[in-house]
């Protein structure tokens, strides 16, 4: 791999992940850290940025920050709360994010791997109350109810691409339960997902091409939750 260029993830990337699912202790991970470094965190490191540059013409403040724990997730559990006391998490997790603030309190791009799978998801998985607000605003509001309505007609047309992400089951007060769009106003956060095998172009210099593609067809969300946040 070359030291500035991403050219994709590699088989070793896979492997580390497959292991790791069978060997989570910290015992192993340091035994392995080498691997995790050069295979997953430094072509992390390269995708971050070519694909940084390249959302950037979507959305010029889009922020793309290689550092840990900034666009690319830890991999270390927070344990505390969690009946799984494993140390790690199983995949990689990469987050393309526009805003002030926490970097999830803001619409984005995610992308994540793992031993057999990507996924992609772009807009706003979980709204703050303030924004939960606006969004449900937008929705009642004719015009940009009705835009929202097209941007998941158009995107939806390809059966790969799911909507998501509903929370709620019944329609909250001080808004019409008859509104045309009052099943959106059961979501708690808005976006597209996609999901499928680990394709041939991971582990080739066309995979930031294959990505951006995904991210660019399903980017008319997250311009629109962008907008009706500000």
């Amino acid at each position: 791999m070359s030291e500035n260029n991403f050219n994709g993830f590699s088989k070793k990337t896979v492997k580390f992940f497959k292991d790791l699912e069978v060997n989570n202790k910290r015992v192993w991970f340091d035994e392995n850290r080498d691997i995790f470094d050069d295979h997953v965190m430094l072509p992390a490191t390269l995708f971050v940025n070519e694909m940084g540059e390249k959302l950037k013409s979507l959305s010029s403040d889009i922020v793309a920050d290689p550092r840990r724990d900034k666009s690319i997730f830890r991999i270390n559990k927070d344990t505390r709360f969690s009946k799984y006391k494993t140390p790690y998490k199983t995949h990689l997790g990469i987050y393309f994010w526009e805003g002030e603030g926490k970097k999830l309190e803001n619409p984005g791009f995610y992308f994540q791997c793992d031993a057999r799978t990507i996924m992609y998801g772009v807009g706003m998985h979980i709204f703050t109350k303030e924004h939960l607000k606006k969004y449900r605003d937008a929705i009642v509001d004719k015009k940009l109810g009705n835009e929202l309505n097209q941007i998941i007609k158009k995107i939806t047309k390809n059966d790969d691409y799911k909507l998501g992400w509903v929370k709620y089951k019944k329609v909250p007060s001080g808004y019409d339960k008859e509104h045309p769009n009052a099943d959106l106003l059961l979501y708690g956060g808005i976006g597209f997902t996609y999901e499928k095998k680990i394709p041939k172009e991971f582990s080739s210099d066309d995979f930031a091409d294959y990505t951006f593609k995904i991210f660019n067809d399903l980017s008319p969300i997250f311009l629109w939750v962008k907008k009706v946040l500000q």
